[in-house]
């Protein structure tokens, strides 16, 4: 099997789309499944999520949240009880009418999100103050029926994620504890995903339906196409009436609690293909690579191999004593060359090549997958391994932070703004608040306000649609 037949067949720059579906592929992170819309993770797929997942557990552990487990099967009755809320996912929503032969009654939804179901379920739990406050994360699957338009980890019918759920005796509290989290959301995907990412509000008409407003995270990706990375929502008492979560305070007068919840899907991988992947495949972060590195060791006889092989393990041990994730390729139907570029496929940070003349000279050969650079390292120069792939690590944002950069636009002239929005970007454009004017532009142009940063405030300026004064500065993308 040569390059040709496994590699990418597009580029980058010139078919987006089918870039990122190839690599999706042939980096094994996933497939399709037998049922249109759904996709089946494989190992290093799965292995980045669950890095992911480690990581999360350990930030919400450490903020009081513990985890728990939904059913997948929420009763129509339930979901009727928030009907704003439930409208907004009716369209998407699987429903199960029977069980074997016979209607099940009730109709069942497949979970689309959690709120219902679990606030039923609150309402029980909590009575009295000191059951406050309840932080509750669940890694579930969510289904939506995402059919016509479906893409690997962006947009699927069912999707990995978490969905925290808190309860608070008080407002200031909950609303603190929803920016805590967009905080923890954000650290983690700028320093385990090396994306950057601008944290601010929805709209009014972009907020999560039955929320009070909703935070989020937004990053840029490099078709010029926005993506949501992760929201926190504060609920206020929007659900906490209709499902009576109340607690009784102190001196035993009941009152409605005061609700957040919040969320990330594995939509984080396919960011993080899309932002560092290049014409060979995907490029992965050290911190989150299934294999940290990749050693292919290089012989043509028998006494080579045996010495070659001695010194491959041994740096293997050494860099797995320092937790570094290392794998030997051992494969011998497989030439070099052909090694070298699956593991490029792959996006293996850091290579290791080691022949017969690199042992005579008592050096390996590293290269570097995200910027194709090779160096020579002595071997009782091992141990600066852990610190090159720091430096990966954090030049990877470092350049991601600047394409974000190249990708926004500050503009204030509609006419611009409409002549360019279709070539993509972040565009830092004044709006007067109006939501007519926000639903004229996406009308126009196919962009709607992704975010409005926090301390975007701005009165200074006039509104890129209406011209009238300005109350913010929110940036506008057409998005995934």
């Amino acid at each position: 099997m040569g390059k040709e037949s496994v590699g990418i067949s597009v580029s980058k720059k010139d078919d987006f789309s089918e870039w990122y579906t190839q690599v999706v592929l042939k980096a094994k992170l996933a497939d399709y499944a037998p049922v249109k819309g759904l996709i089946v993770l494989r190992p290093d797929g799965y292995s980045i999520w669950e890095s992911l997942k480690s990581t999360f557990d350990r930030k919400f552990s450490q903020n009081g949240i513990r985890n728990g487990f939904l059913p997948v099967l929420i009763p129509e009755s339930l979901l009727g009880k928030e009907q704003k809320h439930f409208a907004g996912f009716n369209p998407e929503v699987f429903w199960v009418t029977h069980s074997g032969e016979n209607e099940v009654g009730d109709r069942l939804a497949l979970r689309p999100t959690s709120e219902t179901l679990a606030y039923t379920l609150y309402s029980k739990w909590i009575k009295s103050w000191r059951d406050l406050p309840l932080k509750i994360n669940f890694w579930n699957t969510a289904l939506r029926a995402e059919i016509k338009a479906t893409k690997p980890f962006l947009r699927t019918s069912e999707f990995l994620w978490q969905e925290g759920h808190t309860v608070h005796t008080t407002e200031e509290e909950a609303k603190a504890e929803v920016l805590k989290i967009l905080e923890i959301y954000k650290n983690t995907v700028e320093e385990e995903l090396a994306i950057p990412v601008i944290t601010g509000k929805k709209s009014e008409k972009e907020k999560f339906v039955g929320a009070v407003y909703t935070t989020t995270m937004e990053s840029i990706m490099p078709d010029g196409k926005a993506l949501q990375m992760g929201t926190s929502h504060f609920l206020g008492q929007n659900f906490s009436k209709p499902f009576e979560v109340k607690f009784a305070d102190k001196d035993n007068i009941e009152h409605f609690a005061w609700q957040t919840s919040w969320g990330v899907s594995w939509r984080l991988i396919g960011a993080m293909i899309m932002v560092h992947g290049d014409d060979q495949g995907l490029v992965l972060p050290p911190k989150v690579a299934p294999t940290q590195v990749v050693i292919v060791p290089i012989y043509n006889t028998d006494e080579d191999k045996k010495r070659i092989l001695e010194k491959a393990n041994e740096i293997k041990q050494n860099l797995d004593s320092k937790q570094i994730r290392t794998h030997i390729d051992e494969r011998t139907e497989m030439s070099p060359g052909y090694k070298f570029n699956d593991w490029e496929m792959k996006g293996v940070p850091l290579r290791i090549e080691i022949g017969p003349k690199d042992m005579d000279k008592q050096k390996i050969i590293v290269a570097k997958r995200y910027n194709k650079e090779k160096t020579d390292l002595s071997f009782n120069e091992i141990d600066k391994i852990e610190s090159i792939l720091d430096e990966i690590q954090s030049k990877m944002l470092e350049n991601a932070r600047e394409q974000s950069k190249l990708n926004t636009i500050d503009i204030s002239d509609y006419n611009e703004f409409k002549e360019k929005i279709a070539k993509g970007g972040f565009f830092n454009a004044p709006w007067c608040g109006n939501q007519e004017c926000e639903e004229k532009i996406k009308e126009e142009t196919g962009a709607d306000i992704r975010v409005i940063p926090f301390d975007s405030e701005d009165e200074n300026r006039n509104c890129v649609y209406c011209n009238e004064k300005s109350t913010s500065i929110p940036i506008f993308a057409r998005g995934y």
